[in-house]
């Protein structure tokens, strides 16, 4: 189950200014109903957010779960893995059911950034920590992406052609009503509806409308990296490669939307669901976990897809679908021409250049969005993977059931 993205901006999008355990209540609430859960029985909510803090902080999975009226017996843990926490939180619940720890767990994750976006300036990923920064300076993703567009050759126009195509794609995928297994509307506290659909996606987009925005990551060059700091985003581009010149050619037309949103997952050992009578959807076949240069930030979902893939016996070919979260569109191009797969099998129904990435949710988002395609394609097998900023990725392999 998730809850439709919503424009994450204070005051403009559909749940700005609801508290983040309500939304991540919702969505908890709709999955052990539509599934007649006993949520005594759960034995953790396991939730990725990438902001913990004040209203999304103190442990919002456990908060959450109570708000959802879960049985007090179903406890709850949320990480953080940046951008990657919400396949994180999926493959953290697999392990632990396979070890013979737990039988049923509740994993997903949540992001509200119209609330984090009222908190100020969010402060660099290093946290001021300046012998980190000595050791690794870590830049602005949009500014790594422009970089890693030069390394790869990628130019404005194939960027934008991207970005074009995950519009369409979303645009069909909504029409056709391929997200409505898993959406489920979010309630206002007075009961109003606050949203049933996509609310991010910008359908009209063309390529001449593309080729007009303004590519913003240059103007972060001069960008001071904390809030009344002198150090800039330049300065740490610069003493990873010095003297480098860049075309900034990431926008808001190829680069992931600002949004709002919740997803969760329902994983259980064979021996409970055969017990309580759930019918199981697809298996987890493989997880994995990479790490890389942190100054690139976005280069590691293809060694964790290769380190999924090596580790389940399997190739590229076995693989019918891939979900490659759409951070920035390089990231994806990089993916498919590393591992040389069509796009004709990746992002099928567009991004989060179309839809928006709710950091802490998307993982969890993707997983089920993969799922729901396989089966009404009929097809098997699936590979879900994002970058997430330090240098890391996480990956999962899944099989229908």
């Amino acid at each position: 189950a998730r809850s439709p993205r919503a424009i994450g901006r204070p005051g403009k999008g559909a749940y700005s200014g609801m508290h983040p355990q309500r939304l991540l209540a919702q969505v908890l609430r709709a999955i052990a109903d539509r599934n007649n859960l006993n949520t005594a029985d759960i034995d953790d909510v396991i939730m990725g957010c990438a902001t913990q803090v004040k209203q999304q902080g103190a442990c919002i999975a456990r908060m959450s779960a109570l708000d959802a009226g879960y049985d007090v017996n179903a406890s709850g843990v949320t990480l953080d893995r940046f951008c990657g926490a919400g396949i994180t939180s999926v493959n953290m619940a697999a392990a632990s059911i396979v070890a013979g720890y737990e039988d049923l767990i509740v994993a997903g994750g949540v992001e509200m950034m119209s609330y984090t976006a009222t908190l100020g300036h969010p402060g660099h990923i290093d946290s001021g920590n300046l012998h980190l920064r000595e050791l690794h300076p870590m830049g602005n993703v949009g500014i790594s992406a422009d970089i890693i567009a030069k390394e790869e050759g990628f130019t404005r126009q194939d960027v934008d052609q991207f970005g074009f195509e995950s519009q369409q794609r979303a645009a069909n995928a909504i029409k056709n009503g391929y997200f409505s297994n898993s959406l489920i509307p979010i309630y206002r506290e007075d009961g109003t509806l606050a949203l049933d659909q996509e609310e991010y996606p910008r359908p009209q987009t063309t390529l001449a409308s593309l080729a007009d925005l303004k590519a913003p990551f240059g103007g972060m060059m001069d960008y001071p990296v904390e809030e009344g700091g002198t150090t800039t985003f330049g300065d740490l581009v610069n003493a990873r490669w010095p003297g480098i010149e860049l075309e900034h050619i990431h926008h808001a037309g190829n680069s992931s939307g600002i949004v709002d949103g919740s997803a969760a997952l329902i994983l259980a050992s064979p021996e409970y669901a055969k017990a309580n009578g759930l019918k199981p959807r697809a298996r987890i076949v493989m997880t994995a976990n990479a790490g890389g240069s942190p100054a690139h930030i976005l280069n590691e979902p293809v060694p964790a897809a290769k380190k999924a893939l090596k580790r389940a016996g399997m190739s590229v070919s076995d693989i019918d679908l891939f979900e490659v979260n759409e951070a920035f569109a390089v990231v994806v191009l990089k993916f498919m021409k590393d591992l040389g797969v069509d796009q004709s099998k990746v992002n099928v129904n567009g991004g989060a250049i179309a839809m928006g990435h709710p950091i802490g949710a998307t993982g969890s988002m993707l997983i089920g969005t993969a799922l729901d395609e396989l089966e009404r394609r009929n097809q098997s097998t699936a590979l879900i993977t994002m970058c997430a900023a330090g240098g890391m990725a996480p990956a999962v392999i899944i099989e229908r059931v």
